[in-house]
């Protein structure tokens, strides 16, 4: 499994950065809002309403899908 992560830019004084990742399913630019699918909680939610949170990606916890 291959993942890369790119500085696209950096800031001067605060070394904050902005970055894209790559993975074998898709990019995401960094820093981003990633809702965590955990427990049901995005499992409540409308694809509409996943796509008003303009998320790129989605976290889940495999441990937690496990023990459902």
């Amino acid at each position: 499994m291959s993942h890369n992560f790119k500085v696209i830019h950096k800031e001067k004084y605060t070394r904050a950065r902005l970055g894209k990742i790559t993975t074998p399913h898709g990019e995401f630019i960094t820093p981003t809002f990633m809702p965590v699918g955990t427990q049901a909680t995005v499992k409540t939610l409308t694809p509409q309403d996943i796509t008003q949170c303009q998320a790129d990606i989605i976290l889940g916890n495999s441990y937690h899908l496990y023990l459902r």
